[in-house]
């Protein structure tokens, strides 16, 4: 009888260690990132020339002698404006000619058009040098259940918002991320929180519009936004639509 209760505790300080074993560790914020990005377009993103309509512009990214240049296109009147934000810089040309623009508008220009380029693209742009990513968790959102990921950026490479806050929600079943805010301090500083849909494939990347919304206080935190957003304590501000969304190959190497 000793013997049998000797033989079943083995057995189940056995099954209990299998089992132990063969928890899955918790995923890391750059796991997180990396399936995400391959779900949402993978290298297609490097290698693809994409153009879309955003306001009443339209954006384009594509090669340039073996150079990513984003460009930015719209009329003003009878005036037709070209911006282009490539390797050597900003430049703007009116009616197909060359102009001269001061330091202080370009940097703002350039800003502006790689800001739009940015939030089309995502989750690519988690992976550049400069972006410091970090587990903050997870959370239940209108039934799913998401990976909760802060982003922040190195000064150096970081642009001129590097001090700005990023949350992602990715979907801890398709790694889509879903939702996201972020904590600005230009212009008086604010948080925003965007909520995805109207998601569709576009040759392989995965383009998605947004309800943004913004916080109704100043005591307002982002790390919290989300339960905001699910108490509905959040103002609609407006939509981000993309328009006419067109992706063909590109020529990078």
């Amino acid at each position: 009888m000793e013997k049998t209760k000797r033989i079943l505790v083995v057995v189940i300080l056995a099954v209990f260690f299998s089992c132990k074993e063969k928890t899955p560790a918790r995923l890391t914020a750059q796991q997180i990132v990396d399936k995400s990005i391959d779900t949402c377009g993978g290298d297609k993103y490097r290698t693809s020339n994409v153009s879309f309509k955003f306001r009443g512009k339209e954006y384009i990214k594509e090669n340039v002698e073996g150079q990513k240049v984003l460009k930015r296109l719209f009329k003003n009147d009878s005036i037709n404006i070209l911006d282009s934000k490539g390797p050597k810089g900003f430049k703007r040309y009116i009616n197909g000619d060359l102009v001269n623009v001061p330091d202080s508008l370009s940097n703002i220009y350039s800003n502006s058009i790689n800001s739009v380029h940015y939030f089309a693209y995502l989750p690519y742009g988690l992976n550049d040098p400069a972006v410091n990513k970090e587990f903050l968790g997870e959370m239940a959102i209108k039934g799913k259940d998401y990976y909760k990921v802060k982003v922040t950026f190195d000064q150096e490479n970081g642009g001129d918002d590097f001090d700005d806050v990023y949350i992602y929600w990715f979907n801890k079943e398709t790694f889509k991320p879903e939702y996201l805010a972020y904590e600005f301090h230009v212009n008086g500083g604010g948080l925003r929180f965007r909520e995805a849909y109207n998601e569709r494939y576009v040759n392989g990347i995965r383009f998605v519009d947004y309800n943004n919304y913004k916080s109704v206080s100043d005591s307002q935190s982002i790390y919290e936004i989300d339960s905001f957003f699910k108490k509905g304590e959040l103002e609609l501000l407006s939509k981000i639509e993309l328009k006419d969304v067109v992706v063909s190959p590109g020529n990078y190497n």
